[in-house]
């Protein structure tokens, strides 16, 4: 997915390209209610917009490298998913969901989706730790957005 972008300086970018931001601005926050009124305030064509606004974002919109979920097997014992959950805020994730399925023959199954972004390059660190909980077994990273 991210072989698709590259990260330019807006300094050499059109001009354009800047106020197409803009008008998503003013339709956002509520100044201005219409696409033809957004995009005559900040002087571009409705066309300019249309064609650009899905494909140009301020890195504080991108929410790449943010959210992760994971699996791992548990066993059924007290403390282990809590020992999971220690890891993951020592290393700076918080967790948004956990989905734990019954436990069978003393095991279960727990994806968790945790926003990633107070823990910049500590996926890695975060795999290996659970790797070596006492427990936990076979923690799978199933996606990153």
């Amino acid at each position: 997915m991210l072989d698709s972008y590259l990260i330019i300086h807006k300094s050499i970018l059109p001009e354009y390209y800047e106020k197409v931001l803009e008008v998503r601005r003013l339709l956002e926050d509520g100044t201005v209610r219409e696409v033809s009124q957004a995009v005559k305030q900040v002087g571009i064509s409705r066309s300019t917009y249309y064609k650009y606004k899905d494909f140009i974002l301020e890195p504080s919109e991108m929410s790449i490298g943010r959210k992760a979920v994971l699996s791992v097997m548990l066993s059924h014992e007290p403390g282990v998913l809590s020992a999971v959950l220690a890891h993951i805020s020592e290393l700076g994730g918080s967790v948004l969901t956990i989905t734990q399925s019954l436990p069978i023959h003393g095991k279960a199954s727990v994806t968790l989706t945790l926003d990633t972004s107070g823990m910049p390059g500590a996926l890695n660190q975060l795999m290996e730790a659970l790797a070596k909980t006492p427990g936990a077994e076979n923690p799978k990273l199933i996606a990153v957005e």
